[in-house]
């Protein structure tokens, strides 16, 4: 699952990237004469670029993530299942040292780190079969995104020659994540930590290495010791709806003047900023975001993944089963697209038509909402599709 936590400026110039398409073994010649210009050792680099291989599945891959088609319900009911519910409380209480020292020394909250292993790898038990530096090789030699993948190739070979990456051996994700959390080679380098104290980053294979480091890079995101992420809430009938969504935001006791209770206990400091997030619109679940939040998107940027990762680690930390109201059904892909499509034709700029909801199309339906006089909650239904047709 692409993540986009690419450090590129940190490992590679700009004007010495390798040009992308062309020749594959021209490219990736090119690319270990870059990785010894950078100081990489030329034996080493010869060695490392060698048997890597062009993998076709990784763009196929790459062009068929239709799960984040699915609204947040189905999504959330899908991959938040007993099971990993269970499983995950288990790890709480077995690691609860290395949790311990984690909330101590990085204040990121033991929720948020085992949402992310379960959803990520179940908990280290499906953790990819790709071979991670052919996987990179064929990203960084598409010409879609060369600029975010040629950095990573680079800090792969890193970290070869520190002995923390075999390029024949190394597998993962189809987008070069590896590990237990999936940290892509760049975040590796940056944050990678030595959790049990073995002299190397296992994040295969240690849980105190992979929780460590993803602490670690969830505070170099920005994440703010100590605080909430998200929160279920109750809001009135009469909310102005068009100041809900991630790019509107009020104190937490300005949204309490204006009707918003949570649901159960009691909301988070008075000055703390927030927004409310409706992810299917008025009549369906409802939540307070505060600035924790954020770094969700950080790791993950689709909308459905991030909000649902950050209800799940709520509820490994006691929350209850969110109210899911009675939502319109909203749109299926294609529809999604049409309206993507005439949404573009009214000057709005979604990113590329794929039929998901991001944070683009959300903005773009909660505009057109305003301006066609309906509830602004930038929740897209059939209703909306018919008046821009």
């Amino acid at each position: 699952m692409l993540r986009y936590l690419i450090l590129a400026a940190l490992f590679a110039s700009p004007a010495a990237a390798a040009p992308c398409g062309g020749s594959f073994r021209g490219f990736l010649d090119q690319m270990q004469a870059e990785a010894v210009a950078n100081g990489a050792d030329p034996e080493r680099a010869a060695a490392f670029f060698k048997g890597i291989r062009q993998d076709p599945k990784v763009l196929r891959a790459d062009k068929a993530q239709g799960v984040f088609q699915l609204d947040f319900i189905t999504f959330s009911r899908r991959v938040i299942s007993r099971n990993r519910l269970d499983n995950g409380r288990r790890n709480l209480k077995k690691y609860a040292a290395i949790f311990d020292r984690i909330e101590s020394e990085f204040g990121v909250s033991r929720g948020v780190l085992t949402a992310f292993w379960a959803l990520e790898t179940d908990y280290g038990q499906v953790r990819g079969d790709f071979n991670t530096a052919n996987a990179l090789a064929t990203l960084a030699h598409d010409c879609r995104r060369p600029e975010l993948f040629q950095p990573q190739l680079l800090a792969a070979e890193t970290l070869y020659e520190r002995g923390d990456f075999d390029p024949a051996t190394t597998k993962g994700a189809w987008a070069g994540e590896v590990g237990m959390v999936q940290m892509l080679p760049a975040d590796i380098l940056r944050n990678g930590m030595d959790g049990d104290g073995d002299g190397h980053v296992r994040l295969k294979t240690s849980v105190p290495d992979a929780l460590m480091s993803g602490a670690r890079m969830l505070t170099d995101l920005g994440w703010r010791a100590g605080e909430p992420w998200l929160q279920e809430i109750t809001v009135p009938a009469g909310l102005d709806w068009r100041l809900t969504g991630t790019a509107h935001s009020r104190t937490v006791a300005e949204w309490q003047a204006m009707g918003v209770r949570a649901r159960a206990g009691s909301l988070g400091d008075p000055g703390l900023p927030a927004s409310v997030l409706l992810p299917m619109g008025k009549d369906g679940p409802a939540f307070l975001a505060y600035p924790n939040f954020n770094v969700f998107f950080e790791w993950n940027q689709s909308f459905t993944y991030v909000t649902t990762a950050a209800y799940f680690a709520t509820r490994l930390e006691g929350a209850q089963v969110y109210a899911a109201g009675n939502p319109d059904p909203g749109l299926n892909g294609t529809q999604m697209k049409q309206l993507q499509r005439r949404l573009v034709a009214l000057g709005h700029d979604v990113g590329e038509v794929d039929g998901i909801l991001g944070a683009r199309t959300r903005a773009a339906v909660q505009a057109e909402q305003e301006r066609l006089g309906l509830p602004a909650d930038g929740w897209p239904t059939r209703t909306l599709l018919a008046k821009l047709g």
